[in-house]
């Protein structure tokens, strides 16, 4: 009898024929067997172990022994021994990937972004409309900073406080009391290497095998890796479409479990787009209340928004829950580059005594984060705010939000809901109409196509194939020649 579980013998199978699990979900279906995405999704990650019919179908796919694949008996195909003995044909150790990222995903740089890449490498130019990223789209950095960096990095060659220097952590609480964060002092403020690195420090910070943490749906997918990466378990609650892409309070409350210790919103929301209002966020504080749950808020986007309306941190309506708030420089200042962000505890910090320790433990072990981005943060809070004329009536942002909704929106078959804040938008196809069973085919399609690079909506776990995220940063008249081509894909592309 294997050592190994049915789990690791069939995603040595499914490595070895080039086989995903929508594959197999497609196979299933052509052979008139009722197989779902969420059932191979289990059976790749250990939860279950298919019956009998379903393991012959597997096996017959696969192309392998099926007592093989169901024990370890029988006939073991020889490049799969290879790689799950760790061993090669010779007998030589091979160095294989960390089974904690068997369920990571991060499709916003993945399998597609590699294809669009080689292209490059060949010579073909691609559009890219997948990657939040101002500057190569004529973004540039207020001027005011680059001369306030330029002016300290000679002060900024040697490490700072774990935390970041004060006088970046004193402007960054001076904001957050703007926006009405409550119980703040320098010392709750930690400065990062962009968000990124401050969202998997809290997560590490956090998290036991086993916990539970509730994302979004779509999501930002570094949530979702961040916590599957420390040992818990994502658990996605939906955002509704026909609600604007505001949260499901009633599908919040159905996910809550005894092992659910967080809830995290992404406001304003990448990638749909959704400004959250007050009122909404009143109720997941009540949830989160009820249920004694931290609330983790990513708005990074908090100073992008359109239409004159106002972001309202959900902190400020909880003073008596504790609060991890994430934001930074990256978008609001176009300096995606710099990496500088921050995170901002609150609330009642007594409950997170223990957390905030290892927090500490965590923030002193990578010593501190970019300390020449960190020196401009007091400029970048302080001095006049340029991206505002970005998001009004003729301001870029703005007049590139208008052209893409009123295009996609025109085009048979593509519906979609105008985003309010950020610059992204997340429109939806009907599946029944083109035939689309596989939305990372459907990117590589257009890629080949039209040489156009978009997200799929699966790399924000979301759990149908019918959505895909724009970046709307490219001028209008790049913007045009895109949807010219898009919409004369979408009027012939069928699956």
């Amino acid at each position: 009898m294997s050592e190994q579980t049915f789990s690791d013998r069939l995603k040595a199978a499914m490595q070895l024929k080039h086989i995903k699990q929508i594959d197999l979900v497609n196979a299933a279906e052509a052979a008139g067997i009722k197989l779902g995405k969420s059932h191979v999704s289990q059976y790749v990650s250990g939860k279950t172990v298919p019956r009998d019919n379903i393991l012959t179908f597997l096996a017959k796919t696969l192309e392998c022994d099926k007592e093989w694949l169901k024990n370890g008996d029988g006939k073991t195909p020889g490049s799969v021994k290879s790689s799950i003995s760790g061993r090669d044909e010779n007998g030589r150790r091979l160095f294989t990937k960390s089974r904690k990222l068997d369920n990571v995903l991060y499709d916003v740089r993945g399998p597609v972004v590699d294809e669009a890449n080689r292209m490059e490498a060949e010579g073909i130019e691609v559009l890219k409309l997948s990657i939040g990223n101002p500057a190569p789209f004529g973004f540039r950095t207020p001027t005011e900073v680059i001369q306030d960096m330029s002016c300290q990095l000679t002060e900024t060659e040697g490490y700072s406080h774990s935390k970041g220097l004060f006088a970046a952590r004193k402007a960054i609480m001076q904001y957050s009391q703007l926006k009405h964060l409550p119980n703040l002092s320098v010392d709750d403020i930690y400065t990062g290497n962009g968000v990124s690195e401050l969202i998997q420090l809290s997560m590490n910070a956090l998290l036991d095998d086993g916990d539970e943490v509730l994302i979004p749906a779509p999501d930002y997918p570094l949530w979702t890796a961040c916590v599957n990466l420390a040992g818990g378990k994502a658990v996605h609650y939906i955002c509704d479409e026909q609600s604007e892409w505001n949260p499901d309070i009633e599908d919040i409350r159905k996910k809550v479990t005894d092992r659910t210790k967080a809830i995290v919103i992404i406001n304003p929301n990448n990638p749909t787009g959704a400004l959250y209002p007050v009122e909404l966020l009143q109720e997941i504080v009540e949830v989160a209340r009820e249920h004694e749950l931290m609330i983790f808020s990513d708005e990074i986007y908090d100073r992008l928004v359109m239409d004159g309306l106002k972001h309202t941190s959900i902190a400020s309506l909880a003073p008596d829950l504790f609060c991890v708030t994430f934001s930074g420089l990256s978008k609001s200042h176009m300096i995606a580059g710099y990496r500088i962000g921050w995170m901002v505890l609150s609330g009642n910090k007594a409950l997170g005594r223990d957390f905030i320790q290892g927090l500490n433990m965590l923030s002193n072990m990578r010593l501190c984060s970019n300390v020449p981005a960190q020196s401009i943060v007091q400029t970048a809070l302080g001095g006049t705010q340029s991206v505002e004329s970005y998001l009004v009536p003729g301001g870029r942002i703005y007049e590139q939000r208008e052209y893409i909704y009123n295009a996609l929106k025109d085009i048979p078959g593509i519906s979609v809901v105008k985003p309010k804040a950020a610059f992204y938008i997340f429109p939806k196809m009907d599946i029944e109409r083109f035939h689309i069973k596989d939305d990372e085919k459907f990117a590589l399609d257009l890629l080949h196509e039209k040489k156009i690079l978009i997200t799929r909506g699966g790399g924000f776990n979301w759990p149908e194939p019918d959505h895909f995220r724009i970046v709307y940063l490219p001028r209008i008249e790049v913007l045009d020649e895109a949807m010219k081509k898009f919409a004369d894909f979408m009027k012939t592309y069928r699956q």
